[in-house]
């Protein structure tokens, strides 16, 4: 299901490090996030409400740069 405030996500198994971008335009890192954390979040109906109860203050993160834009 889309999210009203999650834009996207990918998650990189090996380094169990989940990114999320928001439809805010900022992206973060969260980092030592478990494949099973991820699969939990990535199957919920609402990864919002999952991101707010289970990731967001569960998990070390810093905000990802900023990707240039062509002008």
């Amino acid at each position: 299901m889309p999210s009203s405030v999650i834009q996207s996500h990918h998650y990189d198994p090996e380094r169990e490090e989940l990114s999320i971008t928001f439809t805010t335009g900022r992206s973060y890192v969260y980092f030592h996030v478990p494949p099973e954390a991820y699969e939990d979040f990535r199957d919920a109906f609402s990864k919002g409400r999952h991101f707010n109860a289970k990731i967001r203050d569960s998990y070390d993160f810093a905000e990802a740069a900023a990707q240039p834009t062509d002008s």
